[in-house]
């Protein structure tokens, strides 16, 4: 598995650390940028991600921007993607297991550097539990493909 991850200026210092982290951890990442704390605009950073997470079903993504809600927004509008805004390990396993989550979103104002570790972590190590999630996560596919206002 690769893990594709981006940030903004807001999220540059705990993307960093994420990436130092995870090629610790043997976890191939390739690191969409941005490269600087410069002011840079985080939607074109997130559908980047985002595109190439949606056509690599191999791959997983990390996003980072203050609050994470922009991120967020962006990724899920890409056909494919379920992007999952984290704070803590509960909601980290559990977007990966009943919502089969592709991306994570952290928000770096309220997420301190060794909590995001251990959030990234247990969101890569947790499978989809299919099931009666699979159900949830079919319909939420149909609806994506219905373009429903």
């Amino acid at each position: 598995m690769k893990v594709l991850i981006g940030s903004d200026h807001g999220g540059f210092k705990l993307k960093n650390e994420l990436v130092n982290f995870l090629k610790q951890k043997k976890i191939i990442v390739e690191d969409l940028g941005t490269h600087s704390e410069d002011s840079c605009d985080y939607p074109i950073v997130a559908f980047n991600v985002a595109k190439k997470v949606s056509k690599d079903k191999n791959s997983k993504g990390i996003l980072i921007c203050k609050s994470g809600i922009g991120n967020s927004i962006v990724a899920n509008k890409v056909k494919g993607i379920r992007a999952a805004l984290c704070y803590n390990l509960l909601s980290a396993k559990l977007s990966r297991q009943h919502n089969d989550a592709n991306i994570l979103v952290l928000g770096a104002r309220f997420t301190k550097k060794e909590l995001a570790k251990k959030i990234a972590l247990t969101w890569l190590k947790t499978d989809f539990e299919g099931g009666r999630h699979l159900r949830r996560v079919n319909q939420i596919k149909k609806i994506e493909g219905k373009g429903i206002c």
